[in-house]
């Protein structure tokens, strides 16, 4: 746990997964990559999925989902998913929450491996909203484009992760930056995709982002040029991360990364002509 201000922030990694390098890392070489972060036999980097809980004075806000409990055996072995903290539900009885006390939800975007974990399905099949008292947000472009994904994107729109919601009346539609809660506040960072979001959060005069995926890992914030291969348009991924590259210079915010599972948590510095995110000690709950 950190102190931001009357902030208390919890990081919890929902699961891990294996990945094969040339997703993350995209057309950067491995000769520059492997520097940083080496493949195992099968080419694989691990990518675990990092949630944020925000303790605000009145509200329990969950920042992300993870992938949740839907996927199949065999897609699981696929990305070797595996719970090695053990489930969310685990890390917020830790905290001493349950799922009913969680207030809102925000979903960076509807990638699977980011509101897989919105939804479960019960004992009798059907699917059900895991947080129930819950208000979930997202952009509004974002679930237009998950609602209607074309043959790039249906592999990671699924909508039994967000439709669900919608039905129950639990899904808010964004239309840009909005403020959810004093101090707590969405900011589009198109790129990764047209409609994702990232989470400004303030508290006497302290200030973190939470990335989501416009810096999966804590190099794609360092280097403008890196940026992985899922993302839908690059350039602007380049140009929206140059913007808040210099803003998370300027503030010196504290950066949560999704994805980073060596530098999940960092400041960025100058240092001459670059930068570089100095990790933060922040263990997971």
């Amino acid at each position: 746990m950190i102190t931001l201000g009357r902030f208390r922030l919890h990081l919890i990694m929902e699961s891990d997964t294996r990945m094969d390098a040339g997703g993350p890392f995209g057309l950067v070489p491995r000769a520059l990559y492997g520097r940083f972060m080496l493949p195992d036999a099968d080419n694989t980097v691990s990518m675990p999925s990092h949630l944020l809980l925000v303790q605000t004075p009145d509200q329990n806000i969950l920042i992300d989902a993870g992938n949740g409990d839907k996927l199949g055996q065999k897609q699981r072995e696929i990305v070797r998913l595996s719970h090695p903290h053990g489930t969310v539900q685990d890390a917020l009885a830790r905290i001493g929450l349950a799922a009913s006390d969680i207030n809102r939800v925000i979903l960076t975007h509807l990638h699977s491996d980011h509101c897989g974990g919105a939804t479960r399905l019960d004992a009798g099949g059907a699917i059900q909203p895991v947080y129930p008292n819950a208000q979930y947000v997202v952009q509004r472009r974002e679930y237009q484009d998950a609602s209607h994904p074309n043959e790039r994107t249906r592999a990671t729109y699924f909508a039994d992760n967000f439709e669900p919601l919608v039905q129950s009346g639990q899904m808010i539609l964004l239309d840009g930056d909005t403020q959810l809660a004093p101090g707590v506040r969405v900011v589009g960072t198109p790129g990764h995709t047209p409609g994702h979001m990232s989470v400004v959060l303030e508290s006497a005069a302290q200030l973190a982002l939470f990335t989501g995926d416009l810096a999966s890992f804590a190099i794609h914030f360092e280097r403008l040029a890196w940026m992985t291969a899922y993302d839908v348009e690059p350039l602007v991924t380049l140009e929206t991360k140059r913007r808040w590259q210099q803003w998370a210079v300027q503030t010196g915010a504290l950066l949560i990364f999704p994805h980073d599972p060596q530098r999940p948590a960092g400041r960025l510095i100058s240092v001459g002509d670059a930068v570089r995110v100095e990790p933060v000690d922040f263990a997971y709950a």
